[in-house]
């Protein structure tokens, strides 16, 4: 998932960031043994510490990162764990408001053009190294440099300078009402020691600020330790142990029976169910995610914007989401959830099989119309709203053709466009330049279907650089409705988010845009 793609992607976010999430497939966890412990029956994994002090907490999640360079990797599963190891300069908090992190504080010009930030003091990477402004100008520089995924959000950095060890100032060529978003709203804007990109593999090991060190990855999870030098509280727990459990059931099971403490790989159909249950606490919350299918442009009869529309009439969006996610989502016919202040309400696309049936006759190469639509089972939701709109579009004139893939194919194909259309999510967006600007403008960095609408741009463009915040949302509303009007995106929901932990674990904070954070947990007594 992108995050800011489930960020691909994202992510991650995107986001991917899209739920472009980690790639391969995650290997099923040994259930007699989760963490590899030597400990079949799991009972040492709440007892390192009789205080309830320490000891390593056991995560199960969905699917396995693709890597670990914070400024490469657009996969949410690899900035689940990234989440523990990196820090930004600021960081949201549970609310999406940013706080201090590596800097303590900031200052901004009378005309918004330069930021300047001060750095905290007596923070060391986990090499040992002392962090200062040089970290901060060569990690943001690599990523403008190197043309990353992340470079759209320096689009407007004019200037990046070490003023003395203890402050960075950025200078911009337009003000950027979305700065602190762009530079700390997720772990792909990490700082990373001075020229560690070139002297390590980044890829595969991890040289953060954050509370616990990047141990050990192999085929069957990751494991993190906390890190005594951290410049916050230490951690509570010694370490950290990811597991890869592809399979919801599987992870529920391990979650009940104490092989586990924690998941975010909760069946849909189980939720309501688990309510009440006193061997798992449920936490569920409005999330600031997406999910979404994309049809690839660059292709006829997709590249008609009448056929896309016509698609997007064929589908009812309640029975998808009901079948995706039993009722923990809300349908949406655009990005924005209702429970943000960006959310604008615009949804042209009641379920009408009739009018989906003449706009896609009229303008098909074929009939019946065939789509391959790429789902991945990592990511089960995409596959059980595949069928759905499988059926639906079936009645209207499109042969739906479900393929699916590992996510690392998944990801290959998005990349090189070998596709009809696909399925997926991105997550962790705050601002709307992050719900909109990489996926939809002629140039975006994210924009895999190949939308493009000079209006459209101009109208991102202009709402990027907009301080008042109503003239902003008003801009961002009037490019909203084009895209889903042009159909860049057929948006289908905005999901809970849904986490289960064991009963008695504390200091675990569920959160809207799925940042993980497992520093300040205490594993059950």
């Amino acid at each position: 998932m992108n995050r800011g793609k489930v960020r691909g992607h994202a992510v991650a976010l995107a986001v991917i960031a899209l739920v472009s999430a980690g790639c391969g497939g995650g290997d099923d966890v040994d259930l007699d043994d989760p963490a590899g412990s030597g400990d079949p029956d799991g009972s040492n994994l709440d007892q390192d510490d009789p205080d309830g002090q320490g000891g390593t907490l056991v995560a199960a999640i969905s699917a396995q990162p693709d890597q670990f360079d914070p400024h490469k990797t657009q996969a949410y599963a690899s900035f689940q764990i990234l989440e523990n190891v990196y820090d930004t300069l600021v960081v949201p908090d549970a609310e999406g408001e940013f706080q201090p992190s590596l800097a303590t504080e900031w200052t901004t010009s009378e005309d918004g053009l330069t930021w300047t930030f001060t750095l905290r003091d007596g923070v060391t990477f986990h090499d040992g190294s002392a962090f200062d402004s040089a970290d901060v100008v060569y990690s943001f520089n690599r990523i403008i440099d190197e043309q990353l995924a992340n470079a759209y959000r320096f689009a407007s950095v004019a200037d990046i300078q070490a003023t003395d060890p203890r402050t960075v100032t950025i200078t911009l060529s337009t003000p950027t009402p979305a700065l602190l978003d762009n530079i700390g709203g997720f772990k792909g804007m990490s700082i990373i020691p001075e020229g560690a990109a070139e002297a390590t593999d980044l890829a595969t090991t991890a040289i953060g600020t954050g509370p616990f060190t990047l141990e050990d990855a192999g085929a069957g999870g990751v494991t993190l330790a906390r890190y005594d030098d951290y410049w916050g509280d230490p951690a509570i727990v010694d370490g950290v142990e990811f597991q890869y459990v592809s399979e919801p059931a599987a992870a529920l099971t391990a979650l009940r029976s104490g092989d586990v403490h924690w998941t975010d790989n909760v069946p849909p159909q189980d939720i309501e169910g688990l309510e009440d249950d006193e061997e798992v606490e449920l936490g569920v919350t409005p999330s600031v995610d997406y999910w979404y299918l994309a049809m690839n442009e660059a292709r006829p009869p997709f590249d008609n914007r009448d056929f896309r529309r016509g698609v997007a009439f064929g589908i009812d969006r309640d029975e998808v989401t009901e079948a995706a996610r039993f009722g923990a989502a809300t349908t949406n016919q655009s990005a924005i959830p209702e429970q943000s202040l960006w959310y604008h309400e615009y949804a042209p696309f009641e379920h009408d099989p009739d009018q989906a049936t003449d706009l896609i006759g009229a303008n098909s190469t074929a009939s019946p119309q065939p789509m391959g639509l790429m789902v991945t089972d990592e990511y089960p939701e995409t596959v059980q709203a595949a069928q759905v709109i499988q059926a639906q579009l079936a009645e209207v004139g499109v042969e739906v053709g479900i393929e699916q893939e590992t996510f690392a194919t998944w990801l290959d194909r998005q990349a090189a466009g070998d596709y009809d259309a696909f399925l997926l999510g991105w997550l962790g967006n705050l601002d709307p330049f992050g719900f909109y600007h990489a996926q939809h403008v002629c140039e975006g960095t994210s924009n895999f279907q190949g939308y493009c609408n000079p209006e459209v741009d101009d109208l991102l463009t202009q709402a990027a650089a907009e301080t008042d915040q109503d003239a902003r949302k008003a801009l961002y509303d009037q490019a909203a409705e084009l895209i889903v009007d042009d159909v860049s995106y057929l948006y289908l929901y905005n999901p809970d988010v849904v986490q289960a932990w064991a009963p008695g674990l504390e200091g675990y904070e569920i959160r809207p845009d799925k940042a993980i954070n497992f520093e300040t947990v205490r594993l059950p007594e």
